[in-house]
C-alpha cells in the first residue's frame, strides 16, 4: 500500500482524515484527497495543504443526486485508475466503494451516523466499516465498534491545541464570553421529515443568548432579517478554535455540537434525528441533546449560569474514557494494508 485515496463528503471528513493522512505521509505513502464541493472541503483542503482532485459542484436536488451517483461514481473510477491506489478511505462513501470494486481494491468506511440509505449503497463492496462503540446500527461482520467518536480524532490533544488569538480575529476582547449558533439547510437525503428550530425561535434563542453573551451565528440556510447582523462566516481552519473559546454552543448539526463537546464547550444539539455519539456525550454532561424548543431556552440559562471550567473537567472523563481516534485508525490501516510498521 504505497497510494491512498480517501474521498470527502463534507467538510468535517478533512478534519477526520487529515491527521491520518500526514502520518501516512510521513511513512512515505502517497495520499490524495477526493471531494464533491459541498460547502467549503476545498478551502479546508488547501488551508491543510493537501494534493486533491475536485468532481464539481454537490448536487442538492433529488434527480441531481441520482445524475451525481452515476457521473460521481465515473469520476473516481477514472481517478482511481490513473492514481493506482491500494486502498480506498471514506466516511461511506458510495463512489469510494464502487470504484474500489471494481478496480479490484479495498475500500475502509469509517461509518458514524447510521443513515441506512447510504450504507446499503456501499457496504457490499467496503472491507471493513468501523464505528464507534454507541452506534446502534447492527451492520453486520463487516463491522467494528471502537471506543470512540471522530471528532476525537482531530479534536484530541495530541493533535489539536487551541490558539487563543481567535479573541482577536472574532472581534474580542480576550476572554470575552461569546456564543456560537449553528444553523443547518435540511436538504441532506437523511433530513427529510426531519426539523430543528423555527424562525421564531431562532430569534427568540439570539435575543435571550445576547443579554449574556456576545453572539455569532453560523448558517447554511437563509437567515430572518432581525438574524442577519449576527452572521459571521468563520473561517474553517479557525472554526475549532472558535469553538475550544467559546462559553457555548447551540447547533442544529451534529458534527458541531460534537466537537464542542470533544473540546470541553458546553452545547445544545437541537434536532429530530438523534445521534448516538451526541446521545453519549450527554452522559458526560457535554451535549445536551432535544428537540423541544421550551427546554433549550431553559438549558441556554441553566448552562450559562455554571462554571466554565466544570464542563473542562467533564472532557477529561470523556478523553480518559475513549481512545485516540487517529492512532488506532492508523494502527488498523497500517496492520490490515500495510507492512505492519507501527509510528514512532
Amino acid at each position: 500500500m504505497n497510494r491512498v485515496i480517501i474521498d470527502i463528503g463534507h467538510p468535517g471528513h478533512v478534519h477526520l482524515f487529515k491527521n491520518l493522512a500526514r502520518m501516512l505521509a510521513d511513512k512515505g505513502v502517497k495520499v490524495l484527497f477526493t471531494l464533491r464541493e459541498k460547502e467549503f472541503e476545498r478551502e479546508l483542503l488547501q488551508a491543510e495543504g493537501f494534493r486533491f482532485k475536485s468532481f464539481g459542484k454537490h448536487y442538492k436536488s433529488l434527480s441531481g443526486k441520482i445524475w451525481g451517483l452515476v457521473k460521481f461514481d465515473l469520476q473516481m473510477f477514472l481517478t482511481g485508475l490513473r492514481f493506482r491506489p491500494g486502498l480506498f478511505i471514506s466516511h461511506g462513501s458510495i463512489y469510494a466503494a464502487h470504484a474500489a470494486f471494481l478496480l479490484r481494491r479495498k475500500h475502509l468506511s469509517l461509518e458514524d451516523s447510521g443513515n441506512m440509505e447510504q450504507i446499503v449503497l456501499y457496504r457490499p463492496f467496503t472491507d471493513a466499516i468501523l464505528t464507534p462503540d454507541v452506534l446502534p446500527e447492527q451492520l453486520g461482520d463487516k463491522q467494528i465498534r471502537y471506543e470512540g467518536y471522530h471528532e476525537i480524532a482531530y479534536l484530541h490533544p495530541d493533535f489539536f491545541k487551541p490558539d487563543p488569538s481567535v479573541y482577536e480575529w472574532l472581534g474580542l476582547e480576550q476572554g470575552e464570553r461569546y456564543a456560537i449558533v449553528r444553523f443547518v439547510s435540511w436538504n441532506a437525503t437523511h433530513d427529510v421529515g426531519h426539523k430543528g428550530l423555527t424562525n421564531e425561535d431562532k430569534v427568540k434563542l439570539v435575543e435571550q443568548l445576547s443579554k449574556q453573551v456576545r453572539v455569532f451565528i453560523t448558517s447554511e440556510a437563509t437567515l430572518p432579517p432581525e438574524l442577519q447582523p449576527y452572521r459571521i462566516r468563520i473561517l474553517p481552519e479557525k472554526l475549532h478554535h472558535a469553538l475550544s473559546f467559546a462559553t457555548m454552543v447551540v447547533s442544529e448539526g451534529a458534527t458541531i455540537a460534537s466537537e464542542a463537546g470533544v473540546l470541553g464547550t458546553p452545547a445544545i444539539y437541537i434536532n429530530t434525528i438523534a445521534r448516538s455519539y451526541c446521545q453519549d456525550q450527554e452522559r458526560f454532561g457535554l451535549v445536551y441533546n432535544t428537540s423541544d424548543s421550551a427546554r433549550v431556552f431553559s438549558l441556554v440559562d441553566e448552562i450559562l449560569a455554571q462554571d466554565r471550567a466544570v464542563f473542562r473537567e467533564r472532557r477529561n472523563k470523556l478523553l480518559s474514557e475513549k481512545i485516540n481516534v487517529t492512532r488506532y485508525l492508523y494502527d488498523f490501516v497500517n496492520d490490515r494494508y500495510g507492512n505492519g510498521q507501527s509510528p514512532k
